[in-house]
């Protein structure tokens, strides 16, 4: 397929060139896919009450406007556009609009919002898209053009613009001079060239010096991307068929993008609070004394672990919805035990159902006489070889097929499982050349919101693991409606966060697949996807004790947090090695979970902005213009968990060298000592990780890297919430509240608690903090908010420690009453003060001598 693909490119272009010419307007040239059209003149013009519609003859172009930073952009070559209906989109958002004021003169046509101006060339159809002050944002760099049932649209690129997204796509952060194609496809080993992965997301986000859009083309065939791989000054767009439907999403920060995207396509829902500590997993835990021993380890080892995994061999000859009796055989009770011991359990449940008829197997028997599975051109069910042997699949497209796929989870939800993981749903088929389903297999599309039909693979390809993963969230939703739903997906669409959180798929075990992860999960987050991870210590192959060491150092700052690895590796337990690598991993398990306030405050942000909890430094500090803009910072792989964190892992980190760490223009301190970094304008300076940095210029501090030490710097201006240690989240921290403050400009934090498994949160039963501090004349005044919301804290206490204080304190004061429960740390320069937890806040004023 690839080959033909870049053949079709080559022939588009080469005519492109020609239908391109002034005046060939809605004209057509023979090749091999069928007749090239090219719009390129629009013969008419009108206003709509959101916007204008121009044709080029019969063909129709659509730009409406549905908030004053959202736009829509619709093109059809016939006189009738497709037909109103998104998978990804939400009906509110999509039929939204806002009042536009059109201008039409002799050459343009136009309207305007109150923060866009759209102006459309009547001569080339061309599109520009500015900025309230008239910047352009957006512009056509050639005419749209239709090759048979295929399209391609064409931007021009600023020199100085880059572009992030696109899901888990290989490579560098940036995807500017690469070319990628959205298929889900199941891709064992993928390598950092590999094209495509496992989910489509086409939505990406463009930065030209800290202004900011996104760019959505909601479109579930086959769809590609070329930001200037086929020409330097242009990035296209285009698909094997259906719409040119895309959504224009302007900043023009790049917050306000994610926040814009998330309006379009849905928030994540808030996760389970026991979701973000550690999880422990592998392919496979074969028996239940094997899962056991391992869930005991733990425990004995104290190291911290919320959750585990049971892969494909705890089912019946690998059927999903059944349990190996003989190795599993009390199955329910095995649940019950876990529970006891704060373990959650998730299980395995692949899409593919064994094609097992008369045979007892439920999940086939109420398949077949529900009319639940996808079909062959001729009428008779598909069935396809995967894990089970032959296997049938269910139509995901039919709301009453997801709803039965929901029901089976009944009994493993009521033993006691707590998530669902399902693999496999690019749909993964053995033994066909594509690896997936046949292009004519038939989905039936029985849905709110679409004219009921029939509709071939090719078009349904990248919708089914997130309609998967959609049946799976709503029917455990409704087995239990108070309870947040836990499903891990591989394979999904934009707008799929709705329903799940995703990991990165089999990755390898070595030092690049390290690497690779942290752009790949950027931009998952980029794309809507912040509740992701990967594969801790790798998938494929056998890790070695520095790479686990390692990656384990990296993952505690990714929002999912789960060790995997497949059969016939070695054993990747955190203990493997012995106890000296044991107590490394075990310090930054342990300091995962002492971070889990700030944690699940970024997780409950997420739900309410689309803003990811890991991000790009570009993100963060958008307007930074020192030497380096932050994309710099980025592709050197550091990131931001929050606002307040910055990680900085080797770019190489199985090389001894060591490497440059730099700053935004901000104050920093170490987050592993309190210390803060001395100030370096410009050049760098040799120091450990206990090095700081000052306000001022970019800033560097040179790094050599150790395999039991990862470079982690703290925000200056931040407040960070801490918890006393736990072995789970499910057990109620013994101990104060502590908050950190790094004193600096803007100085400021904020902490969210609920019960971390319910809905009641919805009905005010959460409590929410807001802190800021300011430096005095001679000393520190800190404000505690008043609680907000209903739900009463574990704490009854609170621990400040002030970071950056350099000498005995004087007078000490909380609400106007003075405290004598402090302690100043001279060689850590830091101050600690013991307060009383108290629901109206306060003010604490701590005076230098």
């Amino acid at each position: 397929m690839n080959g033909l693909r870049f053949g079709r490119v080559a022939v588009l272009f080469v005519l492109g060139c020609v239908m391109s010419v002034p005046g060939l307007s809605a004209q057509s040239a023979t090749g091999e896919k069928g007749d090239l059209i090219s719009l390129n003149r629009a013969t008419s013009a009108a206003a709509l009450p959101n916007g204008l519609e121009l044709r080029d003859g019969e063909a129709r172009v659509q730009i409406t406007a549905l908030r004053e930073d959202v736009l829509r952009i619709r093109v059809s070559k016939t006189g009738k556009m497709p037909e109103d209906a998104s998978w990804a989109v939400l009906p509110g958002s999509r039929t939204s609009s806002v009042a536009t004021a059109y201008r039409a003169e002799a050459s343009k046509a136009g309207f305007r919002t109150k923060a866009l101006q759209v102006s459309v060339d009547r001569a080339t159809l061309a599109v520009t898209i500015s900025d309230g002050s008239g910047g352009v944002l957006l512009q056509d760099a050639r005419p749209v053009e239709f090759h048979g049932d295929h399209f391609r649209v064409y931007k021009r690129m600023p020199a100085e613009e880059h572009y992030f997204g696109l899901g888990d796509k290989t490579g560098p952060l940036d995807r500017r001079g690469g070319a990628y194609e959205m298929w889900n496809t199941d891709q064992y080993r993928f390598q950092e060239s590999s094209d495509p992965l496992y989910k489509a997301i086409p939505f990406f986000v463009a930065d030209n010096a800290g202004r900011s859009y996104g760019l959505f083309l909601d479109n579930t065939w086959r769809t590609s991307f070329d930001f200037g791989k086929e020409d330097s000054e242009a990035y296209s767009f285009g698909a094997d068929g259906g719409p040119i439907d895309y959504y224009f999403i302007y900043g023009p920060k790049p917050k306000q993008v994610m926040e814009g995207y998330a309006w379009l396509t849905g928030l994540t829902p808030l996760p389970p609070q026991w979701s973000l500590g550690f999880q422990q997993s592998r392919y496979s835990y074969m028996t239940e004394a094997r899962a056991r021993e391992v869930a005991d380890r733990m425990r004995a080892d104290r190291i911290p672990c919320d959750a585990l995994y049971l892969d494909i061999d705890f089912q019946d000859r690998n059927a999903p919805f059944t349990v190996n009796q003989q190795a599993f055989p009390k199955f329910p009770e095995f649940i019950q035990e876990l529970k006891e011991k704060h373990f959650k359990l998730v299980l395995i449940t692949d899409l593919h159902i064994a094609d097992r008829a008369n045979q007892g197997y439920a999940p086939y028997d109420t398949g077949i006489a529900g009319d639940h599975f996808v079909k062959n051109p001729d009428g008779s069910v598909f069935v396809g070889k995967v894990w089970p042997g032959p296997s049938v699949f269910p139509d995901f497209t039919r709301k009453e097929s997801r709803v039965w796929w929901g029901t089976l989870y009944k009994d493993f939800y009521e033993d006691g499982a707590a998530g669902f993981w399902n693999d496999m749903n690019e749909p993964s088929v053995f033994e066909t050349p594509t690896k997936t389903m046949p292009l004519d297999v038939v989905h039936r599309i029985d849905e709110p919101g679409f004219v009921a039909r029939t509709a071939r693979h090719a078009e349904i390809h990248n919708v089914y693991g997130m309609e998967n993963s959609r049946g799976t969230y709503e029917g455990l939703l409704a087995l239990k409606p108070n309870q947040r739903p836990f499903v891990l997906t591989r394979a999904t669409y934009a707008g799929g966060q709705r329903y799940a959180s995703t990991w990165t798929g089999d990755n390898s075990s070595s030092w690049n697949h390290l690497r690779m992860s942290t752009p790949m999960l950027l931009n998952l987050g980029l794309s809507g996807f912040s509740m992701a991870g990967d594969d801790i210590g790798g998938y494929a192959g056998s890790s070695t004790q520095d790479l686990l060491t390692k990656w384990i150092e990296v993952g505690e700052f990714n929002p999912i947090y789960r060790d995997h690895t497949e059969k016939f590796t070695a054993d990747q337990e955190p203990w493997v090695g012995g106890p000296e690598v044991e107590a490394v991993r075990r310090k930054y398990i342990e300091d995962r979970y002492r971070l889990m306030p700030y944690l699940y405050t970024l997780a409950e942000e997420n739900s309410r902005t689309g803003v990811p909890m890991m991000r790009p430094l570009f993100l963060e500090f958008p307007d930074a213009t020192a030497d380096k803009h932050p994309l710099d910072l980025d592709a050197a792989n550091e990131f931001m968990l929050g606002p307040d964190l910055l990680i900085a892992p080797a770019p190489y980190p199985e090389a001894p060298d060591s490497y440059a760490v730099t700053f935004p223009p901000v104050g920093w301190y170490d987050y592993w000592t309190g210390a803060k970094v001395a100030a370096s304008a410009r050049e760098a300076v040799a120091v450990s990780t206990g090095a700081a940095l000052g306000v001022g210029a970019l800033q560097s501090v040179t790094i050599k890297p150790e395999v039991n030490v990862l470079p982690v710097f703290v925000r200056a201006g931040s407040i960070l919430p801490f918890a006393p240690l736990v072995e789970s989240t499910q057990e109620k921290p013994d101990g104060p509240l502590t908050l950190k403050v790094y004193p600096g400009e803007g100085c400021a934090g904020s902490l969210y608690q609920d019960d971390g498994i319910s809905f009641a949160y919805k009905e005010k039963d959460f409590l929410r903090v807001k802190y800021s501090c300011e430096s005095t004349g001679d000393g520190l005044r800190l404000h505690v908010g008043a609680r907000e919301g209903s739900f009463q804290p574990w704490w009854n206490r609170v621990e400040v420690t002030i970071f950056g204080w350099n000498v005995a304190p004087g007078k000490i004061t909380y609400g106007g009453e003075a405290i004598a429960n402090s302690r100043f740390d001279e060689a850590m320069h830091s101050l600690t003060i013991l307060l009383p937890e108290r629901p109206e806040g306060g003010e604490l004023e701590v005076a230098g001598r």
